[in-house]
């Protein structure tokens, strides 16, 4: 019995004396690590490394100036061929996308009653021929007449204002005949210019009214723009300088225009000009109706401070950039001025440090204040070597 008592206090000593060992191990473990510090490699950032591809400076450059415009393409030439004369519209067989050409028939009003007064103006005419053949012959033997004395002066006056009567009437005659004629002549539908067929406004068979319209005909070869141009800018603007149109359905193919025409005055209820911009269309590609979006280049901007168009970016309406300032990244709002889309800068208005390198590059993640450092380019790295080497 007490052998057992004894046994067991010695295993309650071994556990009470293994538990104080581990505690003492553990402070000691535990005073020795803040006794040696923190971990550098585990408590510094890692510092993001920048190539100078990936940089940019502020520089004063001269900003490209565009002035946009859009409008709808119009022929410059076109007509509406109407009716001259009432009547049966007959021999009528274009139809819409003919080409015509100038003074081509295209089609004949028939009327009656233009036939028949023809016939009566030709008839009129001979009865005034007649008449006027008679007081010819009676002046002539009154001349005779007055000569010999046998008739008085106020008998011949007489005879002689009939004879000139007569051939008043004849000339009037004959100017109907011209004009029954030239009625006969305008029931034929001639086309007044070459081009195609846009619309036909009637149909054959049908019967036209004086001043009908018959059939519109556009000619495709010189097409214009109108477009409307704040008066400010116009100062600018000259006859004769070119511009830069796209047009719907062509996708990236630009086309050369110029302009011809500049309204003198301003719209009614705006502030914009009309300005009329020529564009030669020989192949007829381009058709009316179509819109069209251009630009016409102004003389450049002095220089300015600018950056590339990629270094500026924008979030929640604000403009800003990412800098490297004494190894550390840095966000600056900044404000832009005047885009110059062809040559890729934008003007930044905010006072930036000239020397100062601006990611040029997008990156994502990237973090205010976190440590960066501009990586040298390579023939600077392997230079620093050789003279090392050299050293040695």
């Amino acid at each position: 019995m007490t052998f057992r008592m004894t046994r067991r206090r010695l295993l309650v000593g071994l556990l009470v004396l293994t538990l104080i060992a581990g505690v003492g191990a553990a402070a000691v473990f535990r005073a020795s690590k803040r006794n040696a510090g923190p971990d550098p490699a585990a408590a510094a950032p890692v510092a993001l490394q920048f190539t100078p591809a990936d940089l940019a400076y502020v520089e004063n450059t001269a900003l490209a100036r565009w002035l946009p415009v859009s409008g709808t393409l119009q022929p410059v030439h076109q007509a509406v061929v109407k009716a001259k004369v009432a009547g049966d519209l007959a021999n009528f067989t274009v139809r819409e996308g003919d080409t015509v050409r100038a003074g081509q028939k295209i089609g004949h009003i028939v009327s009656a009653d233009l036939e028949s007064r023809l016939v009566d103006r030709v008839g009129a005419v001979e009865s005034a021929r007649a008449q006027l053949a008679l007081a010819e012959k009676t002046r002539t033997m009154n001349v005779r007449l007055l000569n010999d004395k046998f008739i008085s002066q106020n008998a011949f006056d007489s005879t002689e204002s009939s004879f000139n009567v007569a051939r008043g009437n004849l000339k009037s005659a004959e100017a109907q005949v011209q004009l029954a004629q030239n009625a006969l002549r305008d029931a034929d539908v001639v086309a007044p210019l070459s081009g195609i067929v846009a619309k036909r406004h009637v149909q054959p068979g049908e019967k036209v009214a004086i001043e009908a319209p018959i059939v519109t005909i556009v000619d495709l070869q010189a097409l214009e723009v109108q477009a409307m141009v704040p008066a400010i800018d116009v100062p600018e603007l000259r006859l004769g300088m070119p511009v830069e149109l796209a047009v719907d359905g062509f996708g990236e193919r630009r086309f050369q225009g110029r302009i011809e025409r500049i309204n003198p005055s301003t719209e009614p209820g705006t502030r914009a000009i009309l300005v009329y911009v020529g564009l030669p269309n020989p192949d007829a590609t381009l058709r009316g109706g179509m819109f069209s979006t251009g630009r016409i280049a102004l003389v450049a901007s002095a220089p300015a401070p600018t950056l590339p168009l990629a270094a500026v970016r924008n979030e929640a309406g604000q403009s800003y950039v990412w800098m490297i300032d004494s190894g550390k990244l840095v966000r600056r709002i900044v404000i832009t001025g005047r885009r110059d889309e062809t040559n890729g800068r934008v003007e930044i208005k905010t006072a930036l440090p000239a020397q100062a390198p601006v990611l040029a590059a997008r990156f994502d993640n990237l973090k205010d204040g976190a440590p960066a450092l501009v990586k040298a380019p390579a023939s600077s790295q392997n230079a620093t070597r050789n003279r090392a080497g050299g050293a040695g």
